[in-house]
C-alpha cells in the first residue's frame, strides 16, 4: 500500500525553474496534495493545477497578487500553520520557507533544496543595496529573525537533496547538514538542436534581478557591437531599458517554442551572475548553444571550460565578459558534444534517481 504523501512548495505564481522541478516530483505522486503559501490560478501548468492545492492564510491578504514578497515576515508563521500530521512522507521543494513545515510524528521529510534563502544569507546586500534609514533597519531586523528561524527549522528535514554541489556546500555552511546532489530535470526531449548554423546574436535567459547581472551582459555586448536578446521579466526591467541600445532586445516572457528557437539561433548564451544551478544553461547546451558564464556556483557542475563554452573568473567587469564572448564566438563547438552533456540532466534521469532515493525509505 502506498504511503500518504504531501508535497510542499513555497508559492505557485509562475512556471520558473522551481516549478518545473515540482512538476516532475508531482508526477511521481499524481494524487497527492500540494501545500503552498499562495497560488494564483492559471499561473502554473495544468499538471500542477490538477493536484489538490492547499494555500495558507496569506492567500487572501490585501494586495498579495502584486506584492506577495512584501509579506516575507509572515512566511514562517504561515508555513507552520499547515497541518501535515496525517502524512507519512513529506517532499518539500524549497528556496524560501517550504522546508520549515512541521512534520507529524514519525513522518519522513525529504527537502529538495533549490538554495537556502539567498536574500537572507550571502546575497542580502545584492538584493537590498540601500543600507540606511528606518526601512533598511527594519528590514535588517526581519532578515536576522528569518536567519534564526531558517537554522532552527533545519532539523525538521530528515534528508536534504541539493540541486548542485554549490548548494550542497551552502546547506552545510548555513544548516550544518549534509546533502546529496540531485541535479534538477531539464526537458532534453523538447530542447534539441536545430538545422543550419546559429545566428549572430548573444542570448540571456534570466529573471531581471540585480544579482543576475544583466547589466554586465548589456555593457559587454555593447562594447563588441553584438546584438543581445534577453528573455525574462523582473523588477530591473526599467533600469535595464535605460542602459540598453538599439542592439539590446528585452523580450520579456516567451513561450517554449520561441525560447527553443532563440537557443538554436544564438551564437552563445550568457550567464554573468552566480547561479545555484542554472536550468537555462542546460537547455542551451541541449539546443547546441555554447555557454559563456562566470565560473562560480552551479555552472561548475554543468560546463567544462573550452569544451561546452567559456568560463571566466573575474566578476563585475564587462571587459572580461566581452573577451570571453569574443573568444567563444571565434571557436567551433560540436553540437553533439554539447547535447550529450545536457543529456546528463534529463527529466528521465532525475525522476529515476529521485524514485530510487525515496524507495530507500518508503514505497511510492
Amino acid at each position: 500500500m502506498s504511503a500518504d504523501v504531501a508535497l510542499v512548495h513555497d508559492w505557485l505564481t509562475g512556471m520558473r525553474g522551481g516549478e518545473k522541478v515540482l512538476e516532475v516530483i508531482a508526477g511521481l505522486y499524481p494524487r497527492s496534495p500540494i501545500y503552498t503559501l499562495f497560488h494564483f490560478p492559471g499561473s502554473v501548468s495544468r499538471q500542477l493545477e490538477s493536484h489538490p492545492i492547499h494555500t495558507s492564510l496569506l492567500q487572501h491578504a490585501p494586495g498579495v497578487r502584486k506584492y506577495y514578497r512584501h509579506y516575507l515576515p509572515f512566511f514562517p508563521t504561515a508555513v507552520e500553520e499547515f497541518d501535515l500530521s496525517r502524512y507519512e512522507l513529506i517532499v518539500s521543494s524549497s528556496h524560501a520557507v517550504a522546508k520549515g513545515v512541521i512534520p507529524g510524528p514519525g513522518a519522513y521529510h525529504v527537502c529538495y533544496c533549490h538554495t537556502p534563502m539567498r536574500y537572507a544569507w550571502d546575497q542580502e546586500h545584492a538584493y537590498f543595496p540601500r543600507r540606511t534609514g528606518p526601512v533598511a533597519r527594519l528590514r535588517a531586523f526581519v532578515l536576522a529573525q528569518l536567519r534564526r528561524w531558517d537554522v532552527a527549522t533545519a532539523p525538521r528535514v530528515s534528508r536534504f537533496l541539493a540541486n548542485s554541489s554549490f548548494v550542497a556546500e551552502r546547506i552545510r555552511r548555513y544548516y550544518g547538514r549534509s546533502a546529496e546532489v540531485l541535479h534538477p530535470p531539464v526537458d532534453t526531449e523538447f530542447y534539441t538542436p536545430g538545422e543550419g548554423s546559429p545566428g549572430d546574436y548573444c542570448l540571456m535567459v534570466s529573471a531581471l534581478a540585480p544579482y543576475k547581472r544583466v547589466d554586465l551582459a548589456i555593457a559587454a555586448c555593447k562594447s563588441l557591437g553584438v546584438e543581445l536578446r534577453v528573455v525574462g521579466t523582473g523588477p530591473e526591467r526599467s533600469r535595464l531599458e535605460r542602459l540598453g541600445t538599439d542592439g539590446v532586445r528585452l523580450l520579456g516572457a516567451v513561450d517554449a517554442e520561441t525560447l527553443r528557437a532563440l537557443y538554436r539561433g544564438a551564437s552563445c548564451v550568457l550567464q554573468p551572475g552566480v547561479e545555484d544551478f542554472g536550468i537555462s544553461s542546460v537547455e542551451a547546451l541541449a539546443c547546441g548553444a555554447p555557454m559563456v558564464a562566470l565560473g562560480r556556483g552551479g555552472i561548475l557542475d554543468i560546463v567544462e571550460d573550452g569544451v561546452h563554452g567559456t568560463l571566466y573568473t573575474e566578476e563585475e567587469r564587462p571587459a572580461v565578459l566581452a573577451e570571453a564572448i569574443d573568444k567563444t564566438r571565434e571557436l567551433s563547438f560540436n553540437k553533439l558534444n554539447l547535447r550529450n552533456r545536457a543529456e546528463r540532466f534529463s527529466t528521465a534521469r532525475f525522476a529515476d534517481r529521485l524514485r530510487a532515493l525515496l524507495d530507500e525509505r518508503i514505497e511510492i
